[in-house]
């Protein structure tokens, strides 16, 4: 839990430095997910703080009147690029806030509804899952500036454990197992990657059927389908599938 919370305060840290200098040529430039501008994704994490703060301020006992999904969304995609960065900076900030507010009882002992979900999760879950996003999305906006950007080796480290337990769920929304056809076994940074009817992240592989030559960070876009050209570069994957063969099963969101 302090470990994610420790990784999603790094992660607002540098891209708030980054966001505070982008021009607005860079705003309107293309990110790392192509049909958006830099400035739409600074959006998504916004807007995504902005509906995320409630549920946990209701988990934490609080009274909390929000606007509809829909509405939030409505509103930030009428602003321009320059809002929408701002907003980011105030929003996402005041979620971190929030949730490094909370005491320690109540980071062991909340669960969150995210609406979302068939019911309450841990907060830890929570938290996560939207580390899993910002990492990702941080990542969209700094390749848009910078083509050498990598996803945070903090964030990448605390998602590959997240993954192997609270958040694993998430690889059946992210993954087709199905593109293989046959169960594979795959040693990454940090850990392994079975897939077989399922996919899953597991904290050691005895011995794998493949083996995935990179850093955390690209097995983390790898999972979110960002690991593509000219992304990839000294990236490897050795043995009974190909790289080519892993990004087919996790296209990406």
């Amino acid at each position: 839990m302090d470990r994610t919370i420790a990784a999603l305060r790094a992660e607002h840290d540098v891209l708030a430095e980054l966001t505070r200098t982008l021009t607005d040529g860079q705003l309107a430039g293309t990110s790392g997910a192509a049909e958006w501008t830099v400035a739409q994704a600074l959006s998504h994490l916004g807007s995504g703080a902005e509906i995320g703060l409630a549920p946990i301020r209701r988990a934490a006992g609080e009274s909390v009147d929000a606007e509809d999904n829909q509405t939030i969304w409505a509103r930030w995609d009428s602003s321009t690029p320059r809002a929408q960065a701002e907003g980011f900076l105030e929003h996402n900030g005041r979620w971190v806030e929030t949730v490094e507010a909370l005491t320690p009882e109540q980071r062991s002992s909340l669960t969150v509804d995210l609406g979302f979900l068939p019911e309450p999760v841990p907060l830890v879950t929570a938290l996560g899952m939207r580390l899993s996003e910002v990492a990702n999305h941080s990542w969209d906006v700094r390749v848009g500036v910078d083509p050498d950007a990598r996803v945070e080796a903090g964030s990448a480290e605390v998602l590959l454990d997240l993954l192997a337990g609270p958040v694993g769920f998430m690889l059946s929304f992210l993954a087709k197992p199905a593109e293989l056809a046959n169960p594979v076994s795959v040693g990454v940074p940090g850990g392994g990657l079975v897939i077989d009817d399922a996919v899953t992240v597991v904290p050691h592989l005895e011995a794998p059927s493949a083996t995935f030559d990179g850093p955390a960070e690209a097995f983390v876009r790898l999972l979110s389908g960002r690991l593509k050209a000219p992304y990839d570069q000294g990236v490897t994957v050795e043995g009974a599938v190909t790289l080519d063969d892993l990004r087919r099963v996790f296209p990406g969101f």
